[in-house]
């Protein structure tokens, strides 16, 4: 009972809490950013909404994998980047106000977007194939999932730009308590899923890692190479690279345990939660390496 209301309630606060923090970054003038930076605000939004999800379900039918774990693959590849993201862009010198940028364009776009994919792979990846009513029962409600995500991505992302436009210095505290605060949900939500999942989290968990890790790669390879195809600056392309890596694991999080309510389907965003880590780090020592230091505004 605990841990529904814990995942049932306190998920959703607290995604709600880690968007507003999205919002205690942005001014309006930011959004100018979209027109400043076009081709690599498409490109940076493209991919993410599109092409990762696309990379997903390719990942999930050459690997031998759960039909759950494969849903849960596609709905993190799905999810837009997060505050997170933002902080290992500003670290590797990366274009922050991209960075914002993308995270926000993505984040508005995946409400709508989501429950599309997320019902394109339980069409693909069926867990009881043999029974259509079952099938039936897998899909993803999308007026209320539209709703949802309004809820807990766009209404806390206007909160914290009103915050920070009304109280400026309160909301550079609360911006960096935030970030903090996000990392500890996400540790505890990994422990109380291997906790649900019992003796078949190390399977499950091990199957996971593979597709993951090759997902992970995938997004950044698209974004320092596909970036550079496309024409971007290399500050940008690294951001791309970025957002495509570090992804809201929160977020995916929220949608296969409250909406989907599927602890399997939650492995590979908790996989994924550990291991952008790794590579995130890893996309900051080559910006550090390779990327003059930004100018003091930036």
């Amino acid at each position: 009972m605990e841990s529904s209301i814990l995942i049932d309630v306190g998920l959703p606060l607290a995604l709600f809490i880690i968007m507003t923090g999205i919002g205690l970054t942005l001014r309006r003038r930011d959004f100018h950013d979209i027109v400043v930076y076009p081709r690599a605000t498409a490109f940076g939004t493209a991919t993410q909404v599109v092409l990762m999800p696309l990379i997903a379900i390719v990942i999930a039918w050459v690997l031998p994998m759960d039909p759950a774990l494969a849903v849960g693959l596609v709905v993190i590849a799905a999810c837009p980047g997060g505050t997170t993201s933002n902080i290992f862009t500003f670290f590797a010198r990366g274009n922050v106000a991209l960075s914002i940028t993308l995270t926000v364009t993505a984040s508005l776009i995946t409400v709508l977007s989501l429950p599309l994919i997320i019902n394109l792979a339980l069409g693909l990846f069926p867990l009881r194939p043999d029974l259509a009513e079952a099938a039936a029962e897998l899909r993803l409600p999308f007026l209320r999932t539209i709703g949802t995500l309004g809820a807990i991505v766009i209404l806390p992302v206007a909160i914290g730009m009103a915050l920070r436009a009304w109280r400026p210095s309160l909301a550079a505290r609360a911006e960096r308590a935030v970030g903090v605060f996000g990392l500890v949900v996400l540790a505890v939500l990994i422990a109380l899923i291997v906790a649900q999942l019992g003796a078949d989290a190390v399977p499950m968990f091990r199957d996971a890692g593979i597709a993951v890790a090759v997902l992970n790669i995938a997004g950044i390879a698209l974004g320092l190479f596909g970036g550079a195809l496309a024409g971007l600056a290399p500050r940008d392309a690294l951001t791309c690279a970025m957002e495509l890596g570090i992804k809201n694991g929160t977020l995916g999080l929220l949608i296969t345990l409250t909406l989907l309510h599927s602890p399997a389907m939650s492995v590979p965003s908790a996989v994924y939660g550990v291991l952008m880590f790794g590579f995130g780090t890893v996309l900051i020592v080559i910006g550090r390496r390779r990327l003059p230091a930004p100018a003091a505004s930036i």
